[in-house]
């Protein structure tokens, strides 16, 4: 006679703080990404998560800290990721996520420059344009600018290929055309171009 298998457990949740706080912030950054803060609730990270909505609180507090502490995550990740041997498609994929929920968290009023703390890719760009221009504020100036730009092609990309009847473009012609527009930015003396 044989013993009966007890029925399989569902997939047991993160154990441990570290766990817990990855799944967190893993699970935070995709529902954020996808519908933005506002739209999310603790209690839909927690099930995605598969961590208890009050361990939620413990380790992050307010939800206005939880973005905080993604945006941090985001940014601390993509450093990893451009400093270790990954794909492009990896690295594209985490800035991507990382400005969506950008662009969502403040488009839902959050306020990020005051809840992201650390700026590891703006910085990484300040370090490697700066040395180039003898006045510091026009460097910063074009890094601000050649994000922005970045940031509206991937934002708004349809509408810009549409009202200026870029539709024939290929995406490839599309991104050369913007990295290109980016490097002449980040030259000095482009804004006098």
């Amino acid at each position: 006679m044989t013993t009966p298998t007890p029925p399989a457990k569902a997939s047991a949740g993160p154990v441990g703080k570290d766990e817990v706080v990855a799944a967190t912030l893993s699970a935070a950054a995709e529902l954020f990404a996808e519908r933005g803060p506002a739209a999310t609730s603790i209690r839909d990270i927690a099930t995605r998560s598969k961590v208890n909505h009050g361990l939620i609180y413990r380790h992050f507090g307010t939800k206005e800290q939880l973005v905080g502490a993604v945006l941090e995550h985001l940014g601390g990740r993509l450093t990893a990721l451009l400093d270790g041997e990954v794909s492009d498609g990896e690295i594209e994929q985490n800035m991507d996520q990382h400005m969506r929920v950008m662009a969502r968290a403040l488009l839902d009023g959050y306020p990020i420059g005051e809840l992201q703390t650390r700026f590891p890719g703006v910085n990484r760009l300040l370090d490697e344009v700066l040395p180039r221009f003898e006045d510091e504020r026009n460097g910063r100036l074009a890094v601000a600018n050649a994000v922005a730009l970045q940031l509206g092609w991937r934002f708004f990309e349809p509408f810009l290929r549409s009202a200026a009847g870029l539709a024939s473009i290929s995406d490839d012609e599309v991104r050369t055309a913007a990295g290109a527009e980016i490097a002449r930015i980040l030259q000095p003396g482009a804004a006098a171009d």
